[in-house]
């Protein structure tokens, strides 16, 4: 998957996260995440993050995090949702249910 453009998925609300993507030129994946629980999980937030981005194939860009104390689960598929939006791909859902 290519992140053809900036996109976003999520909320600023409390135990959520916005998730911003966009195409890295430098190459790589660079990610930065905005947390106040940063500095206790820092690890499993980036864990989470890349992820989601190898599951998605996904190794050129920038994705930044607005987290305000989101789970696991719910930063993988903030991230999935703003990697197909980025990369005008859509993303059949349902295929989680099934690999359950």
């Amino acid at each position: 998957m290519e992140i053809k453009k900036t996109a976003s998925a999520g909320t600023l609300e409390s135990s959520d996260v916005m998730v911003t993507v966009s195409p890295n030129p430098e190459g790589g994946l660079k990610v930065s995440i905005d947390s106040p629980v940063l500095a206790l999980y820092e690890e499993q937030m980036r864990k989470a993050v890349t992820d989601a981005a190898a599951d998605a194939g996904v190794k050129d860009a920038e994705i930044a995090l607005n987290d305000h104390g989101a789970i696991d689960c719910v930063i993988r598929a903030r991230v999935m949702a703003a990697l197909c939006r980025g990369a005008e791909e859509a993303y059949d859902w349902a295929k989680e249910d099934k690999e359950a």
